[in-house]
C-alpha cells in the first residue's frame, strides 16, 4: 500500500475536530498513489479525501489550492481544498502538510473507450482555457533541465539498446527546448493518466491529484495525457481513441502551426519524463510495502513514438 505516513485513529480524530463534519465513522488508506500519503475518509456529513503531502517544497502548497479553486469556479470537476472553522484550508498532520477534500463520485477507467477520451480531451482544453490568461506560475520540478541530469545519470544502469533510445531522445531535447518553451501556455494537470479520472459510464465525474501542476506549454499537457489514454499494451497509440481526444480538445482550442510542428517531439519528452521517474521510483522503494509502477511501459511507449502517425487537427 502506498501509505509513507500512517495514521491512528486518534491522531485523525483530532485532526478533524477543526472541521464542522460531523463523527468519523471510517478511514482507509488509499493504495493508488505513488508520490503522497491518501486517505478515504467517511465522516456524518459526507465522503472525503485526506493527502499528506509527501513530496515537494511546501511552499508550492498555496498555488495548488489556489489553482484548484480557479479550476472550481470555472465549473471544472475537480477537488477543491476544504476550509476549517478559522478559514485555514492548508493545515498540518503528522508532521506533514495535509488537505481535506470532497471525494469525487465515479471510478477509475483502465479500458477507455472513444467516449472517455473525448471527454479527457474537452477537460484538458477547458482548464487550460481557464488559466491561459491568468497562468498561476510554478515550475514543475521534474522538467526538461531535470530529464537532462536524471537522464544522463541513469543511462549507464540501462541495458545498451535502451541506453541508446534514451540518449537519443535527450539530445532531442536539447534540440528543441528553447522551441517548446515558446508554445502557447497555460496552468497544466501534469500527470492526468486513467488513475486520476472518475467516470460514470462514459461521463467524467471527477479529475484528481494535481500535484504535479505547473505552468508549462499546453501541448505538453496533451501529450502527456494522450500517451496515456490511447496506448494499447505494447505502446503505440490507438488512432481512434487518440482522434477523439485531440478533436474534442480541439473544438474548443485550435493549435498553432509551431504545435502541430513539435507535436511528435512533445510526445517523446512526454515519455521520457515517466520513464525516467519511474526508473528512480524503482530505484528508491525497492524492497519496500510501495506501488511501483513499471518503467518498462514507457520504454515501450517512447520506442513506438519514434515515428508518430497520429497528428494534431490542423489549424484552419
Amino acid at each position: 500500500m502506498s501509505v509513507f505516513t500512517p495514521l491512528s485513529r486518534p491522531q485523525l480524530e483530532t485532526f478533524l475536530e477543526a472541521y464542522d463534519l460531523g463523527r468519523l465513522r471510517d478511514f482507509q488508506g488509499i493504495a493508488a498513489g505513488t508520490e503522497n500519503s491518501n486517505f478515504f475518509v467517511s465522516l456524518e456529513k459526507g465522503e472525503f479525501v485526506l493527502t499528506l503531502v509527501e513530496r515537494g517544497p511546501s511552499q508550492d502548497l498555496p498555488f495548488f489550492v489556489e489553482l484548484l479553486e480557479v479550476l472550481h469556479q470555472a465549473g471544472l470537476p475537480v477537488p477543491f481544498a476544504l476550509q476549517a472553522k478559522d478559514g485555514v484550508a492548508l493545515r498540518e498532520l503528522a508532521g506533514k502538510p495535509a488537505l481535506l477534500q470532497p471525494r469525487l463520485a465515479g471510478k477509475h477507467i483502465s479500458a477507455p473507450n472513444a467516449h472517455h477520451c473525448a471527454e479527457i480531451g474537452a477537460l484538458l482544453a477547458r482548464l487550460h482555457l481557464a488559466t491561459r490568461d491568468r497562468i498561476l506560475q510554478r515550475r514543475t520540478d521534474r522538467g526538461m533541465t531535470w530529464m537532462l541530469r536524471e537522464g544522463e545519470r541513469l543511462l549507464p544502469s540501462l541495458a545498451p539498446k535502451a541506453a541508446e533510445m534514451l540518449n537519443g531522445a535527450l539530445e532531442e531535447i536539447r534540440q528543441h527546448r528553447e522551441g517548446i518553451l515558446a508554445l502557447p501556455m497555460a496552468n497544466l494537470h501534469g500527470d492526468l493518466f486513467r488513475d486520476n479520472a472518475m467516470f460514470e459510464g462514459n461521463h467524467l465525474t471527477g479529475v484528481i491529484d494535481f500535484y504535479n501542476a505547473s505552468a508549462g506549454p499546453m501541448l505538453y499537457d496533451l501529450a502527456i495525457s494522450l500517451n496515456d489514454w490511447c496506448s494499447a499494451a505494447d505502446g503505440h497509440l490507438q488512432p481512434a481513441l487518440a482522434n477523439a481526444l485531440l478533436a474534442s480538445y480541439a473544438r474548443l482550442r485550435r493549435f498553432t502551426p509551431a504545435e502541430v510542428q513539435l507535436w511528435p517531439v512533445l510526445l517523446r519528452v512526454a515519455c521520457v519524463r515517466f520513464w525516467l521517474s519511474r526508473l528512480i521510483a524503482a530505484q528508491s522503494f525497492a524492497g519496500r510495502d510501495v506501488l511501483i509502477h513499471d518503467p518498462a511501459e514507457f520504454e515501450r511507449r517512447l520506442a513506438q513514438r519514434q515515428e508518430v502517425t497520429v497528428a494534431l487537427p490542423f489549424p484552419l
